[in-house]
Order: structure tokens, then sequence, then C-alpha cells
């Protein structure tokens, strides 16, 4: 790291402190509600993630924790006003926060990594359980049992093929 980089990563990191000093001692004395204000600093923490993303895009791997912080922070402060009535619907939320992030890094992050695949996992976990508290949607299984059929009969159509296209040429030339 050069010298530069060190004195700018200084400022940041001090001025940072001073703002997080300031904030407790607001807190300390009482004119901020601690109990209302809290999922805001998750909030701010995944913004600063997105931010040092964008400052230099090779850090893909702050789309992780900014996204996991992020939809923590909202999906927080959302039950804070509702009086925590809704966790009992809303805990795939905890699910779908990594898989939105690994999608994030998959779009983001070098061409041909594969984290599409754990991503789209994740949310297709929380998918599953937002469902169920779906009373509506009592019949999503179904599309389910259509993507395995059409997985099945998709396959019969196709004949095998034994010789590669493309023929491996050992000999060097």
């Amino acid at each position: 790291m050069s010298e530069k980089q060190s004195t700018n990563s200084s400022y940041v990191l001090g001025a940072l402190l001073i703002i997080l000093g300031i904030f407790m001692l607001i807190v300390q004395f009482g004119y901020v509600n601690w109990g209302k204000f809290w999922p805001f600093i998750l909030i701010i923490g995944g913004t600063l993630f997105f931010f040092g993303f964008f400052l230099n895009r090779k850090n893909f791997g702050l789309l992780m924790p900014g996204t996991i912080l992020l939809i923590t922070g909202m999906l927080f402060q959302y039950l804070n006003h509702t009086h925590w009535h809704y966790m009992e619907e809303l805990w795939p939320t905890f699910i779908l926060a990594p898989g939105l992030g690994l999608l994030l890094m998959f779009l983001f992050g070098p061409k041909g990594n594969a984290l599409w695949i754990p991503g789209s996992i994740l949310v297709m976990l929380a998918l599953i359980f937002y469902a169920r508290f779906c009373y509506f949607f009592r019949y999503w299984p179904i599309v389910l049992i259509l993507a395995g059929l059409y997985l099945i009969f998709s396959g019969f159509g196709k004949k095998e093929n034994s010789e590669p296209k493309d023929p491996v040429d050992f000999t060097g030339n």
C-alpha cells in the first residue's frame, strides 16, 4: 500500500471513529432513542460496504457483507415499527440476504465464477419459505412439479452424440 493510500485510509478511519464517538455520546445522554435507531447502524454499514465497492470495483467481495447488512437492517427497521409481530413470517430474509449477496458477487465479480449457483439456491429456498406463509399461494409446489416434468421430458427428444464437436488434437499440430 502506498503512503498516500495509507494516509487516506487513516483519514477515513479517523473520521468514522469520530462520528461513531459523537453518536455514542448522543445516545448516552438520551437524545436518540436507541431502540428505534439501532437498525440504521446496519443500514449505514451496508451502504458503506457498497460505497467501498463502487470506489474500487475489484473489491467485489464487499458486496456480500453490504447486502446482508443492508437487507437485515431494513428488515429490523420494519420489524421495529411493527413491534416484531411479523418476524414469524419474515425470517426467510436471513436466507435471502446472503443469496442476493452471492448473486451480486456473480454479476459484478470476475467472469466465469459460479457464484450464481449457491446464490440461486439460497434465493429459491427463501422464496419457498416465504411462499409457505402466503395463504393465497398454497399450490406453489405445482411449479416444482412442472419444472421437474420439463427437465425430464426435454431430455427425451435429444439424441446422444458420441463424437465430440471439437476433437482434441494431442499431436501438437
